[in-house]
């Protein structure tokens, strides 16, 4: 197909094929079909799967421009305009779609039939405001209507990232819609769908804009652009693979249930993205080297439209699935307080062989580990094959903190922390204070400085962003010693004596973000006293040791004052759990305060020790510096000192002279 043509083909074949396989797909598996008790109507059975539809589409539109604007695209040129007004067009489609979603969402559920009355519009109020369901759609469309007027407003690097992560942040409510919200692994399945949506918005809006982009660009100007967008799409093909199976696996309940009409759409929709992914790698290792002849583009914009007839068909069977009634559905009555509280069932006793065998993995940490583990030991292995060297402490330290991640986040402190204060607890010490050691000692950031390429053409690349993350201003006030350990300890205290911590406990949101939160004020803690890597300043090593005994008594104080609590801290969490095993919650609670008061000074200790080793190396350098000065020029001030006295000795003698003349 000609690019020209394909650039307004390209879109109208993507949405024909969504609407085709979303149709097809309500046929069969029966998410369109009418409903003894309170139908709806057949609009409304068939226009909310298909506005759905159009709000994914929109949603990928909006966000993979943004994306690839931002890592592959110079700011201030043709391309970059056409990449935001790309995603205005989409944030825009998005809004409305969100919206109309909403809307009949609202008549779906309460069966309401539009009226011009006051009651009608009270209803829908209420359904807004108040229900398990009207909130997100509400939050998803004011964010695109916001997001519309921004991604017309702004033309420039850090306003577009700004907006960007906005964008990605207004698509977490379309996770918890569909079944992923009533299942009885909700964490699971709401972790899994959000990175799903995400992934396959940056893999499908990249591949959109790329359609778009083709007649303002060059054949050489394009190839880079594709080999860049190649990259991104690898890593999003990866995430949707993983979450879509894990997803799969939530819904299906077994694989007995795989020839169902459930089962039959996940199938298409797998087979949908496998041809996609074979399609990607072979564009990448074959096609994209050819662009510059005309034969090898015509082919690779045929190769590209028959990805966008995969995308739509995954697409639309996407919505279709979102529709099709699970094979079994949790049960809704007989729950115990533990699986009403978390979702779970209560975990057997905690015994020695559990803290081996107890496992309960957390997606988005298991991603974000095996990411971070892949690109570091890349950029060891660039740095190597050019002949640089690298410390193997710093890899073996860098490995053993991101396994202490995955462990905390995915091992029996992950399934036991809902139940058990003390289990949580140590999550805490060990995320904010032991791992955040060994990952700083690591030095990802002058890693990545030395190992990524410099991009030359105007673009920022992983080198340009990272450095960008650590030398603009928000970052120098997050690393100053002070505000670092003010932020260390004082998030400490805030955190469990506001409702941040019941937050965490009940929403897995908050969960994330307390994770998130204890590891990075832990890093940047650690990063302000013995990092490797840059920062713009560091205290002088007498007072980077009193800055952390002060920090031991503060941190010392908070676990007495847990141990000293008389009452139950969320009691109507860990109070209610209706565990019979163990210790019981105020017990517990009190080992939870002792772990934050011994336990958790130990890497403390370890680190006051690092400052004082770095203090006396650093003084052994110095005296070495000035060792080899005085090889190479002399001891000036010793010389002049010499001086000094032989002068003063001359002067005693003549006045000695002068004496016994």
């Amino acid at each position: 197909m000609n690019p020209r043509l394909l650039r307004v083909a390209g879109p109208v074949i993507l949405v024909a094929v969504s609407l085709i396989a979303v149709v097809v797909g309500l046929a069969y598996g029966g998410g369109a079909a009418e409903v003894q008790l309170a139908d709806p109507g057949p609009v409304v059975r068939w226009g909310l799967p298909i506005a759905t539809l159009i709000v994914n589409l929109s949603a990928a539109t909006m966000v993979g421009s943004l994306v690839l604007a931002l890592f592959a695209l110079p700011a201030g040129e043709r391309p970059f305009e056409i990449a935001l007004d790309t995603a205005s067009i989409g944030a825009a489609v998005f809004t409305l779609s969100a919206a109309t979603t909403g809307y009949m969402t609202f008549l779906n559920v309460l069966n309401a039939k539009p009226t011009l009355d006051a009651v009608f519009g009270q209803q829908l109020g209420r359904f807004l405001v108040e229900s398990s369901v009207g909130p997100a759609w509400l939050i998803t469309t004011i964010a695109g209507a916001v997001l519309t007027v921004l991604t017309f407003a702004v033309r420039s690097w850090i306003p577009t990232l700004i907006v960007a992560i906005l964008a990605l942040a207004a698509l977490i409510p379309m996770g918890t819609q569909g079944h992923a919200g009533d299942e009885a692994s909700h964490n699971a399945a709401v972790t899994s769908l959000v990175l799903h949506i995400i992934a396959a918005a940056v893999w499908l809006g990249g591949l959109v804009l790329l359609v778009v982009l083709r007649p303002a660009m060059s054949r050489a100007q394009l190839q880079t652009v594709l080999l860049r967008y190649s990259s991104i799409a690898l890593v999003a093909f990866i995430v949707v693979a993983v979450s879509g199976t894990v997803r799969a696996s939530i819904g299906l309940l077994g694989l007995q249930n795989l020839w169902s009409a459930y089962g039959t759409l996940v199938l298409v929709k797998a087979a949908a993205l496998v041809a996609m992914g074979v399609l990607g790698a072979w564009y990448r290792r074959r096609l994209i080297s050819r662009m510059s002849d005309e034969p090898g583009s015509r082919r690779f914009w045929g190769v590209i439209t028959l990805e966008l007839v995969f995308m739509g068909v995954a697409s639309g069977a996407a919505a279709a699935l979102a529709r099709t009634p699970p094979p079994v559905e949790a049960p809704l009555v007989g729950l115990t307080p533990a699986e009403v509280l978390t979702g779970a069932p209560l975990p057997p006793e905690l015994t020695v062989g559990r803290w081996f065998t107890a496992w309960d993995v957390d997606l988005l940490w298991t991603l974000i580990v095996a990411f971070a583990l892949f690109f570091y030991l890349a950029g060891v292995w660039r740095l190597r094959r050019r002949g640089d060297a690298w410390p193997i402490h710093r890899t073996v330290l860098w490995t053993l903190g991101l396994l202490g991640v995955f462990w905390v986040t995915s091992g029996p402190i992950n399934v036991y922390q809902d139940y058990l204060f003390s289990m949580h607890m140590i999550g805490h010490m060990l995320l904010s204070m032991a791992i955040p050691l060994l990952l700083v000692t690591g030095a990802p950031v002058t890693l990545a400085a030395r190992a990524i390429r410099k991009r030359e053409d105007g673009t920022r690349g992983g080198r340009e962003w990272i450095l960008w993350a650590v030398h603009n201003p928000i970052a120098k006030v997050l690393t100053n010693p002070y505000v670092a350990a003010g932020l260390f300890i004082g998030s400490l205290w805030a955190f469990y004596y506001t409702d941040l911590f019941r937050w965490s406990l009940y929403d897995h949101v908050g969960h994330i973000w307390m994770v998130a939160h204890f590891l990075i004020t832990g890093y940047l803690f650690v990063l302000s006293l013995v990092g490797i890597d840059p920062v713009p300043y560091r205290l002088p090593y007498p007072m980077r040791l009193l800055v952390l005994i002060a920090i031991m008594a503060m941190h010392a104080f908070f676990g007495i004052a847990i141990m000293m609590n008389s009452g139950l801290m969320v009691a109507e969490w860990f109070g209610a759990m209706g565990r019979t095993w163990g210790a019981t919650p105020l017990q517990d609670q009190y080992v939870g305060g002792g772990v934050a008061w011994s336990v958790g000074e130990i890497p403390t200790l370890i680190l006051a020790i690092t400052v004082a080793i770095q203090w006396s190396r650093s003084d052994e350098r110095q005296q070495k510096r000035r060792d080899r000065h005085v090889d190479r020029v002399g001891d000036l001030e010793l010389d002049a000192y010499n001086e000094e006295l032989a002068r003063l000795a001359a002067r005693d003698a003549r006045l000695a002279a002068r004496g016994r003349g």
